[in-house]
């Protein structure tokens, strides 16, 4: 099998299982990983996802580069459908996932990898984590999104530094322009993202969703647009009874 799935208690746990291939995107790990998504967003009892790589070299290489020659050779139609949409399709079902995904980090996330790192919503990283965007030295701009989101975690100049160079970052750096959330020991590294896994799960799984949907659509609109989608998000916790408990909470605490 290309990944592997498993949960405890309500956090699933996907792996990318190529670690000969330092977990390569081919075509049937996506598609693998679409699915295991898919199943997971139907199940009420998961309700944050942590996505690592097995082995202790690699998260994940980037796109399976046999794979990306025999499409790419197929002419631009044919990559354009099984590359960029492929990926794109990914990485749009990461970000806009509705509960939270956590990149666990374990080695290099180069290309694809990284814009899997990119996607997630949160991302810990262990130190021996680096990060890389090859793709020009292939002769193209990244496919999986990763011209777009990585501008606009890290800001262009940094961005642009990446991508031009192909030139791979540390762990330490990807935390210090926000490309990850922490640095840990990398025997730390799934603990870590089990206890912040934990501290989101605290809360009530309808403000949990609406955090992640206001965040993520709102971020690419103008201010007015992206406060309406916070106004729009707010009304459908109101009526929720995980609004109604914290608001009791906090009342009980003042008396």
């Amino acid at each position: 099998m290309a990944i592997r799935l498993d949960q405890a208690d309500a956090v699933a746990t996907i792996t990318l299982d190529r670690p000969e291939k330092l977990n390569a995107l081919d075509y049937p790990t996506i598609d693998a990983l679409l699915a295991a998504l898919d199943q997971i967003e139907d199940d009420d009892t998961v309700r944050a996802v942590i996505l690592t790589g097995a082995g202790d070299r690699a998260f994940s290489a980037g796109a399976d580069i046999p794979s990306l020659a025999a499409s790419v050779a197929g002419g631009v139609d044919r990559a354009l459908r099984e590359i960029v949409a492929r990926g794109q399709g990914l990485t749009r079902r990461i970000e806009q996932f509705p509960k939270p995904v956590i990149a666990a980090v374990n080695g290099l996330a180069w290309g694809g990898g990284c814009e899997i790192t990119e996607a997630a919503p949160l991302a810990v990283a262990s130190e021996h984590a680096t990060f890389a965007k090859p793709e020009i030295s292939l002769g193209f701009p990244p496919p999986f999104g990763g011209s777009q989101r990585l501008p606009r975690h890290v800001g262009r100049k940094r961005a642009l530094e990446m991508i031009l160079t192909g030139d791979p970052i540390s762990a330490r750096r990807a935390e210090e322009i926000g490309l990850v959330n922490a640095v840990v020991p990398h025997t730390d590294l799934i603990g870590a993202a089990r206890d912040l896994a934990d501290r989101v799960l605290r809360h009530a799984p309808t403000a949990v969703r609406a955090c992640l949907a206001a965040v993520t659509r709102g971020i690419n609109l103008p201010i007015d647009e992206g406060l309406a989608v916070e106004a729009s998000w707010f009304a459908v916790t109101v009526p929720t009874r995980g609004v109604a408990d914290g608001l009791q909470r906090f009342l009980n605490r003042r008396r």
